[in-house]
């Protein structure tokens, strides 16, 4: 069924963004976090406590769905209260055990329970399948995407122009693989690898996450499949010694407090997506792989970061998709059911298709 009326929770840059999107689609936004946005924005916003349970009930009771920019560990909560006002309900998180609950709470959801529809899980996801459709069997799926800074500075070559709560999970929360046709969890930041992507030398190596529920969809059709994160050379060494060697896996949200104070967010972003499927077609072994850079974009009159316009992009092009009736509208969204043709002739979606590989 068609809908208009959504929430948006959350007004960092992604949510912001997100909602503009959403604003410009045609969609009837209502914004909401405990601070009004500083920069002028086209949507009506409302002031609360987004972990107020009553705040959000009322919220929500004028909304025909829901979306969350929140900090992961609030999402739950949020999906509980979408799934009592019977909404569709679309999140960003790469948090598993938020996922797992959300399953549960699909399998008697009025509307449809969408978490994971970022860029990895999300995006990346879409297309790894996509590639993978065609083949008489698959034997890997891998997918690694890296949010960097284009012009490095440091060691650690990197800027935080994400959630420090979702990356330290990612560097630490154990990574579920398939690995000759076994799902098993493996440690994050190992198996690295060295990639290249428009000749610009990156490493990868296991992080958390961004598989979203592919390896419960893909268990037995595919032998191998796994989610690595692409940085420049040297930063895993780096972030062992910082978590492991000195002991900051014992205090997380110091880490994060450390490591964003050490790399503040940058606006000449770039973000780096590398997925290649192979498999046999018609007897013989192939290869497809989609190799992309995207970069700051101009949207609604202001310039964007590569992460933010690619995440916000990623979830708004699938709500265009269940507001178009071109996705179920009730139980849960695997993103890997997805079509990817699909997602890319939506308004949004097609800026994957105008801004890759383009400076601005």
């Amino acid at each position: 069924m068609s809908f208009k009326r959504i929430a948006v929770l959350g007004l960092g840059k992604v949510g912001r963004l997100a909602a503009t999107l959403l604003h410009e689609g045609g969609f009837e936004v209502a914004g909401a976090d405990a601070q009004l946005p500083q920069a002028e924005v086209p949507f009506a916003c409302r002031v609360g406590d987004v972990s107020n349970a009553a705040f959000v009930t009322e919220l929500l009771s004028g909304v025909e769905a829901v979306l969350s920019c929140l900090p992961y560990h609030l999402n739950i909560e949020l999906a509980r209260a979408a799934h009592v006002a019977g909404i569709h309900y679309f999140d960003l998180t790469e948090d598993v055990p938020t996922t797992n609950l959300i399953i549960e709470l699909s399998k008697t959801s009025r509307g449809l329970m969408a978490p994971q529809c970022g860029l990895a899980p999300g995006f990346v996801g879409i297309v790894g399948t996509s590639l993978a459709d065609g083949f008489d069997r698959c034997r890997s799926i891998r997918m690694r995407v890296g949010a960097l800074p284009q012009n490095p500075t440091g060691l650690l070559g990197y800027a935080f122009n994400w959630s420090p709560e979702g990356v330290v999970n990612e560097y630490l929360n154990d990574c579920e693989v398939i690995e000759g046709g076994v799902r098993k969890f493996v440690s994050p930041m190992e198996w690295h690898e060295t990639i290249y992507v428009e000749g610009v030398k990156l490493e990868a190596f296991t992080t958390s996450g961004g598989l979203g529920t592919m390896c419960d969809t893909l268990h037995g059709k595919v032998d191998n499949l796994d989610y690595k994160t692409m940085r420049y050379p040297g930063h895993m060494d780096l972030m062992n010694f910082f978590f492991h060697e000195l002991l900051m896996r014992e205090q997380r949200k110091l880490a994060g407090e450390i490591l964003t104070n050490a790399k503040p967010p940058v606006d000449d972003d770039v973000v780096y997506v590398h997925v290649a499927a192979e498999g046999t077609q018609a007897g013989s072994l192939r290869r497809k792989e989609f190799v992309r850079a995207y970069y700051p974009i101009e949207i609604a009159g202001a310039r964007r970061t590569a992460i933010a316009w690619t995440t916000s992009a990623s979830v708004v092009a699938v709500i265009e998709m269940v507001r178009d009736g071109l996705l179920p509208a009730t139980g849960f969204l695997h993103q890997e059911h997805i079509p990817l043709d699909v997602f890319l002739q939506t308004p949004t979606g097609s800026l994957f298709k105008a801004s890759a590989s383009s400076r601005h």
